[in-house]
C-alpha cells in the first residue's frame, strides 16, 4: 500500500495546550491505595508516595492530573480528606460500592502532585453538595486571606495556597448512576451560581462545566445547549467523555474508532459555537476532554467485586496491542483538534484503566504507556496541518477509513514530529513525504505486534515495547503499527 503525507509547516492548526495530555486520578479501586500511596511498599517516600510510581509519571510528562473523580465526586466532603489522619472518617463510598479510609485527600494529594511535576484539576461535589461548599474549597486551596478556610489550611500545616487554577463543576450530573443526577436546567442553574461563587473567591481560576457523559446519553446536544445557555459567561470549558472497547471482536471496526471521537469534537465545537452567536459573545468556550480512554476488558470482573471493601482490584483492564494502536490514534484526534480541545485526561493514571500498574513489589507498564508518553513528550509545541493520502476500508459502523492517520507537531527548536498509525491488518504503507524540504528524519519509532491480543504483565513486562527502525531507506508504516518519526532540521 502507498500513502501520500503532506506537511503544511506554515498552515499551524494551534499552539498546544500542554494540559492535553493530561490524566486523572479517582478514588476508585487501586488508583490511590496501593496505586500512587502505599506507605509499607517498600519505595514509600515520608509521605507513603510510591517512588516507583512517581517515576513513571514524571516519564509520562503528565502535565495536569485531574482530582478527585469521577463519580466518587458527587458524594465526597472535601474536608475528610483534611487534618490529622488518625481524625479522618470511614465513610460508605456509594459511587463503587467500597469504604473511602480518607487517608489521602487534597492535603496530600497536592503535595504528591508538586512531586509528580504535576498540576491539579481539582472537581467540585455537585452531587449532595452546592456552590457554599465549592467556595469554601476554593478558599482552602488557593486563598491568602485571614479567614476561616484559609486558616483551616494553616492549621494543617500549609501556610501557602495550594494554587489550584483548573476546576471541575462536577462530574457527568446528566447520567443517572451519578450521585444526585440532575436535569440540564437543573444542573445548569446550579453549576452557574457554583462558578460565580468560586470565581469571586479567586477570579484567577479556571472552571469547566458538565457536558455529556457520552454522545449516547438520550439528551446529548440539549444538555449542552442548555448548560452552555445558562453558563457561558462564568465558565471556560465544556467537558466531553468517551470511552472506547472492542466489545465485538472486531479488530478493523476497532481501529476506526477515532473517528467517533472526531465526529463528537467537531458536534460538540459546532454547539459551542451556536450558543455562542446566540449571544453575540466575544468570547469563545473551549473542550476538555477529560475522560477519554479503552475500557471494556474489566467490566464482567467487576460484577464479583463484593460490596464495602477496601480498594479492589476495580476497573483494571488489561491493554492488548490493539488497545494501543487505538490510543495512538485517539491521541492523533487530540491533537488534530487542538484548536478546540484544549485540555484532555487519559482515565486513568494508575492501576484503573490505566498506562501503569502496580503489585507489591513493583510497577509494569501497559501497552497503552508508550503511545501515550511518546506524545506527551514529543507532541509540545504547535499542531501542524497534515494530510494523508492513502486506501480506505468500511467498517459495520463507518465509511472510507483511512488505513493511516496523522498529525504533526513542532517544538520551539523547529523539531517536526509526525505520529502515525497504520490500520491495516495486512499491509505496510510505503510513505511518500511532500513538505518536508529542510528537515531529515533522525528516528523512526515504531510499536508493533503480530498478536493483536499480546499484552504485557509483570511476569512478562516487555512482551511489547518500541523498537527503532533504520532511517536511510524507504519510510515504512510497518502493517498494524504505531510510529513516531522525528525530523530536525
Amino acid at each position: 500500500m502507498k500513502a501520500k503525507i503532506t506537511l503544511h509547516k506554515d498552515r499551524v492548526i494551534s499552539q498546544i495546550d500542554d494540559r492535553l495530555y493530561g490524566s486523572f486520578i479517582e478514588h476508585l479501586g487501586r488508583a490511590v491505595y496501593g496505586g500512587i500511596y502505599q506507605p509499607d511498599q517498600k519505595t514509600a517516600d515520608d509521605m507513603g508516595f510510591r517512588k516507583d510510581v512517581l517515576d513513571l509519571v514524571k516519564q509520562l510528562n503528565v502535565p495536569i492530573v485531574r482530582y478527585p473523580g469521577g463519580n466518587f465526586v458527587s458524594g465526597y466532603n472535601w474536608e475528610d480528606g483534611t487534618g490529622p489522619k488518625e481524625k479522618r472518617p470511614r465513610k460508605l463510598e456509594l459511587a463503587w460500592s467500597t469504604i473511602e479510609t480518607n487517608q489521602v485527600g487534597i492535603d496530600e494529594f497536592q503535595e504528591w502532585a508538586k512531586r509528580a511535576n504535576t498540576e491539579i484539576m481539582m472537581a467540585v461535589n455537585l452531587g449532595t453538595r452546592g456552590a457554599d461548599e465549592a467556595r469554601q474549597l476554593v478558599e482552602y486551596c488557593n486563598a491568602e486571606t485571614d479567614t476561616y478556610y484559609a486558616d483551616m489550611r494553616r492549621k494543617n500545616g500549609f501556610d501557602k495556597p495550594f494554587g489550584i487554577k483548573l476546576w471541575c463543576l462536577g462530574n457527568e450530573m446528566d447520567g443517572p448512576w451519578q450521585i444526585c443526577h440532575l436535569t440540564a436546567q437543573e444542573y445548569a442553574r446550579k453549576a452557574c451560581e457554583a462558578a460565580k461563587v468560586m470565581k469571586w473567591t479567586d477570579p484567577s481560576i479556571e472552571l469547566v462545566a458538565c457536558g455529556s457523559s457520552s454522545k449516547d446519553m438520550p439528551t446529548f446536544g440539549e444538555w449542552e445547549r442548555t448548560v452552555l445557555r445558562e453558563c457561558y459567561d462564568n465558565i471556560d470549558y465544556i467537558s466531553l467523555h468517551s470511552y472506547y472497547g472492542n466489545r465485538d471482536d472486531d479488530t478493523k471496526g476497532y481501529l476506526a474508532q477515532s473517528l467517533n471521537m472526531d465526529a463528537f469534537i467537531q458536534t460538540i465545537v459546532g454547539i459551542c459555537d451556536e450558543v455562542k452567536a446566540e449571544k453575540n459573545s466575544d468570547k469563545t468556550v473551549n473542550l476538555s476532554f477529560d475522560e477519554w480512554n479503552v475500557w471494556f476488558h474489566s467490566n464482567e470482573q467487576d460484577k464479583q467485586i463484593p460490596r464495602w471493601s477496601i480498594a479492589p482490584h476495580q476497573l483494571e483492564d488489561i491493554y492488548n496491542f490493539e488497545d494501543a494502536l487505538v490510543v495512538g490514534s485517539l491521541l492523533i484526534s487530540l491533537i488534530n483538534h487542538s484548536d478546540r480541545v484544549k485540555i484532555a485526561c487519559l482515565a486513568q493514571l494508575v492501576n484503573v484503566i490505566a498506562p501503569i500498574m502496580t503489585e507489591d513489589d513493583g510497577c509494569w507498564l501497559q501497552t497503552i504507556f508508550y503511545p501515550f508518553m511518546h506524545a506527551s513528550v514529543y507532541g509540545r509545541g504547535k499542531a501542524l496541518n497534515v494530510d494523508i493520502a492513502c486506501d480506505t476500508y468500511d467498517t459495520k459502523e463507518l465509511k472510507n477509513v483511512p488505513y493511516v492517520t496523522v498529525a504533526a507537531t513542532e517544538n520551539e527548536n523547529g523539531e517536526v514530529t509526525v505520529f502515525a498509525v497504520n490500520r491495516s491488518l495486512e499491509d505496510s504503507a510505503e510513505i511518500e513525504s511532500i513538505g518536508f524540504d529542510g528537515l531529515k528524519l533522525t528516528s523512526h519509532t515504531v510499536l508493533n505486534c503480530d498478536d493483536m491480543k499480546a499484552v504485557n504483565s509483570f511476569e512478562n513486562p516487555e512482551n511489547i515495547v518500541p523498537a527503532e527502525l533504520p532511517v536511510d531507506g524507504q519510510l515504512i508504516l510497518p502493517a498494524h503499527s504505531w510510529n513516531v518519526l522525528r525530523f530536525s532540521k
